[in-house]
């Protein structure tokens, strides 16, 4: 007779509810099933874990006199499945309490302590909620009660953890027992920061862990992550997805990363998040101050931001409240306490006007076209060839018969005479102070206007002062203010073909030259820096045009921005903090933990300035062979192949999610944007690999099938019945689909299949991949449930 823990096994599956299966601790590993004295009696009882039907469950035994185990109760929680399952003296020093941890997300459980009653009944004793991502019970020495051990995951494999002992329902903090646990948490850390030297928030967490074992001074010991000082928004790669949360200036993450997206903290305390598709806003404790109802919160101003739900445009205060008294059809951002508004009809014409921060109509609804505000005044189109120029009080200051005249700047405004002629200047009366000449012609600001002298295609900027002087002349593939009196000048990268994009040399705004052309990226000048990349690094320079002294560089590109006190680095498409001396305090781990031993492993593949691929590695696998050939393979469909360090014509990036995981399936997503220089807008690509961490095999659709099922046919008319009644398919082409194919893309979930077509195939460009869901309760007839694909994951 087969016992795990003095317990038969097959008089514990007699005990599960029909169809339950025993869970284990891995796929194919030990059962989870502890036995230990619960009421006290001096006799045995069992707690055994088992999942039913997507959801986890605990059946309780106790062992009669004669031998036998019969079946006690059955006890239910909130998780999909049993993370752990422990016996510890908790409660009481004479008997045991049961400890569950119920999964409820890839890496959180929540804890239930139960208390046996002695009569086969159990109390739940816990009066808060607390979650975790391990735990473990510390012994119980000389008749004290047991503490627990929780690690609460933060960024990377970085964890906080906490010592803790129940007292009167609820788990409080023993810092007495620090010194008992913590040398066990030193030591991972010192594993972490040998195993990552770069990154600074390992060494800052064994720091803090030495401190708590009494191994270095303890005034300042932290129960948790400070939040005194900047917060800022930190991606986080997790099953399910990129999710963002908030590090303090120490690189600790003191506010989980559960948010679609992440905004930085404006100056009134509230960052915009993202939550299931929707957007709200967090105070810097983390409360949700602005519920998740909008589909955009644009950013504060003096109390006021702009926010979009399903009925339109509307402005909102800080609480979140419509101060607007009815939805519009688009609200500009505020300039100068205005705001642009328009309102369509039902006949496609739209009227702007202007609202104040109280959401009134100060300047009615009636332009064909308007501005924003600059030095107290805007323009507005009436009709066709008659501009106004605006007060903030909507007085019409002066009117102009022309067929174009852009924005006000330094008392001059860009116009047209007509609709193919060349743009020149007028002043606020309308006298024409710089002759047309120009194909393009930029409002002017600080004294200096960007021009383009170009008849065609190619680029001929130059940069013009209010007399009309070119102070650069117009040979330039591109011309950037960039504030503080300084310029960034463009030479196209391949001569002939403006499309590829340009390098830069700093010049002042009176036209000379302070670098050569040496920069791919340029960004404005703030406090007598401007962020720069060369193509190799990415680093600040200074009002002279070269690297800003003692200051850090980073390998790649992107850009840097000074937040004070840290530098917030996003570069080669990844966000990252350093201190000025640069040094790492908080990155990205790469390390995508499934569950002991798999990982999925981020890489970098970047042999071109214009190519670059992050895609996944599996780890942990049995089989090294196996494992080699699965990471062969991702390293295929993610498009790392050889590609030259010249000149490419077209860009492309790719990049993964973890998007699934459970038992020894894992799913994979796999996306690529793939752009032309010169072209309106590149190609998305997107694959799911469904991979068996077991086996290395990689599942296809007809996988999940009975052998002989027309799941083709069946999948068809699911999808053509959900285009047909779906109003949320109208954008699908009108007779364009014709069925799934054998191979048809897809990926699975915990209860569903999902099925989804390429941009353009059945559907418009902007409606990127049209995805149905088809639960597998619809599929049971056909899908094989004896099958490989089928028991990866259940």
């Amino acid at each position: 007779m087969s016992r795990h823990n003095g317990v038969p096994i097959d008089q514990v599956t007699a005990a599960l509810p029909n169809g339950a299966v025993l869970d284990r601790h891995e796929p194919g590993g030990r059962p989870m099933i502890i036995a230990a004295d619960f009421d006290g009696d001096g006799r045995l009882e069992a707690a055994a874990a088992f999942r039913m039907n997507g959801q986890g469950g605990i059946v309780t035994l106790r062992q009669e006199e004669y031998g036998a185990w019969v079946k006690t109760a059955k006890l239910t929680g909130p998780g999909y499945r049993i993370s752990t399952l422990q016996a510890a003296p908790v409660t009481t020093e004479d008997k045991m309490n049961l400890l569950v941890g119920w999964q409820i997300g890839s890496i959180w459980s929540e804890l239930r302590i139960h208390e046996e009653q002695g009569t086969g009944q159990w109390n739940e004793l816990l009066q808060d909620t607390v979650t975790f991502t391990y735990m473990e019970a510390l012994p119980a020495m000389g008749g004290s009660r047991s503490a627990l051990a929780l690690w609460m995951h933060d960024t990377g494999e970085a964890y906080q953890v906490e010592v803790m002992r129940f007292e009167s329902g609820r788990l409080v903090a023993s810092p007495e027992l620090y010194p008992v646990y913590y040398p066990k948490v030193v030591r991972y850390y010192e594993h972490m920061v040998r195993q990552f030297p770069d990154y600074r928030f390992y060494r800052d967490y064994l720091e803090d862990a030495r401190k708590k074992a009494g191994l270095l001074p303890t005034e300042t010991v932290r129960a948790f992550p400070e939040r005194s000082g900047n917060l800022y928004p930190a991606a986080v790669k997790q099953i399910g997805g990129t999710r963002w949360g908030y590090i303090n200036e120490r690189g600790e993450m003191v506010i989980r990363p559960t948010y679609d997206s992440a905004g930085e903290f404006q100056s009134n305390g509230l960052a915009v998040v993202g939550v299931k598709g929707r957007s709200g806003a967090i105070d810097r404790s983390g409360a949700m101050r602005i519920q998740p109802v909008f589909e955009m919160i644009g950013e504060f101003s003096e109390g006021r931001a702009v926010a979009i739900d399903k009925q339109g445009f509307h402005i909102i205060d800080e609480r979140g409240d419509i101060v607007t008294a009815r939805p519009y059809s688009y609200i500009g951002s505020f300039s100068e306490d205005r705001a642009v508004a328009y309102q369509s009809t039902s006949d496609g014409v739209s009227k702007y006007g202007y609202l104040d921060r109280q959401g009134r109509e100060v300047i009615p609804l009636q332009y064909v076209e308007a501005g924003d505000f600059n030095e107290g005044r805007a323009v507005a189109k009436r009709k066709e060839k008659e501009y106004v120029l605006l007060d903030r009080g909507g007085r019409v200051l002066s009117t102009y018969p022309y067929a174009f005249v852009g924005g006000y700047g330094d008392g001059l405004l860009p116009f047209r005479k007509e609709t193919d002629s060349k743009l020149g200047y007028i002043d606020e009366q309308g006298t024409v102070r710089i002759e047309p000449a120009y194909s393009v012609a930029l409002p002017f600001q600080d004294g200096r206007a960007v021009v383009n002298a170009s008849e065609d295609y190619s680029n001929l900027y130059g940069l013009l002062d209010r007399s009309g002087k070119l102070v650069l002349p117009t040979k330039y593939n591109d011309v950037m203010q960039l504030g503080e009196r300084r310029v960034a000048v463009g030479t196209a990268i391949a001569a002939g073909q403006p499309y590829y994009g340009s390098r830069y040399a700093i010049a002042d705004d009176d036209g000379r030259l302070l670098t050569d052309t040496r920069y791919y990226n340029v960004g404005d000048y703030k406090d007598g820096l401007a962020s720069v990349n060369d193509g190799r690094q990415t680093y600040f320079i200074d009002r002279t045009g070269r690297k800003a002294e003692g200051w850090p560089s980073v390998q790649g590109s992107g850009t840097l921005t000074w937040m004070k006190p840290l530098i917030q680095a996003n570069v080669d498409q990844r966000l990252f903090y350093l201190n000025t001396r640069g040094e790492v305090v908080w990155k990205p781990s790469g390390h995508i933990p499934l569950r002991p031993p798999y990982a999925v492993l981020e890489q970098k593949y970047m042999p071109n300035k214009d190519y670059l691929v992050y895609y996944p590695q599996v780890s942990g696998m049995k089989d090294q062979t196996i494992q080699e050939r699965v990471n062969a393979r991702l390293k295929k469909l993610a498009a790392v192949k050889p590609v030259g360090s010249g000149q490419l014509d077209y860009s492309y990036t790719g990049d993964f999610e973890v998007t699934f995981f459970r038992d020894r399936l894992v799913v994979l997503e796999l996306v690529g944007y793939e752009f032309p220089f010169g072209a309106a807008h590149g190609m998305p690509s997107r694959i799911y690999a469904h991979i068996d961490l077991v086996s290395g095999q990689f599942y296809e659709l007809s996988d999940l099938f009975k052998p002989g099922s027309d799941y083709v046919k069946v999948l068809s008319e699911i999808v053509g019945k959900q285009i047909k009644n779906d109003p949320q398919y109208d954008y699908v082409f009108p007779d364009s689909y014709k069925g799934i194919s054998a191979d048809q893309p897809f990926y699975v979930t915990e209860h569903a299949l999902h099925l989804y077509f390429n941009p353009y195939e059945i559907a418009p460009y902007a409606a990127g991949f049209p995805t149905f869901t088809i639960p597998f309760a619809e599929l049971k007839s056909i899908i094989a449930e004896q099958g490989a694909f089928w028991r990866s994951f259940h």
